[in-house]
């Protein structure tokens, strides 16, 4: 069980090489330590909901349950990347 989850929060973590990586070589990725905490959180909470999902459900409950959490992790993203519901959090 916690191997389990640490290989899922070290797989989050190496994801955030790539926001990492392009800031070294482009003024457009502008990432604050804030910005690299949040998507942590969220890649972290986001796998371990779709390997609860893998796991522990079957049938059409878990492919509709692991495409609500995509849908809500996309949501999510795209509302704090760039403000698609204009909320007092948004991005840009």
């Amino acid at each position: 069980m916690y191997q389990r989850f640490i290989k899922i929060v070290l797989i989050a973590f190496s994801l955030l090489f790539i926001p990492f990586i392009a800031m070294q070589f482009s003024e457009e990725v502008d990432w604050s330590i804030g910005d690299f905490l949040i998507m942590a959180f969220m890649l972290t909470v986001y796998s371990a909901a779709i390997n609860f999902a893998l796991f522990r459900l079957y049938g059409s409950k878990q492919s509709l349950i692991i495409f609500v959490i995509g849908l809500l992790f996309f949501l999510l993203w795209a509302e704090l990347a760039v403000g698609i519901f204009n909320s007092p959090f948004a991005g840009s």
